[in-house]
């Protein structure tokens, strides 16, 4: 026989998962921009390693990119979320931006926040 409590919890439990999952498309694409930078910038990879997890992210960065571009619930949304997201196109949508400038997907994010070789070499290691 369950207790109220264990049937309260099991309740409690039920909807925060249904909550989680109801992530929409943005968040989605958010999420997988991060882990293809995480997989550029990890060193604990090797190249071939590397290629293959950066490959397997892009793919998916396409089509997610590609869902945001098309859902219509967005376009009805006016949050600062939103908004941003829409106003750094070059960095939202890294992969089909990255294609447009004819670049790799980590120069083109490289280039965009500001980061160019020549201020990587001048770079120094340090505390501050």
């Amino acid at each position: 026989m369950k207790t109220f409590g264990t049937i309260l919890l099991g309740a409690a439990m039920s909807t925060m998962l249904i909550t989680a999952a109801a992530a929409d498309t943005l968040e989605n694409l958010e999420r997988e921009r991060a882990i293809v930078l995480d997989a550029y910038l990890d060193q604990a990879l090797d190249p071939t390693q590397r290629q293959s997890k950066t490959q397997i992210s892009r793919n998916r960065l396409v089509d997610l990119e590609r869902m945001v571009m098309r859902d219509k619930s967005l376009a009805g949304k006016n949050t600062p979320h939103v908004r941003k997201a829409f106003d750094n196109y070059d960095l939202t949508f890294l992969v089909h931006a990255a294609t447009e400038a004819n670049r790799d997907v980590l120069d083109h994010w490289l280039d965009q926040i500001g980061v160019s070789t020549h201020s990587l070499m001048n770079a120094r290691v340090g505390r501050r």
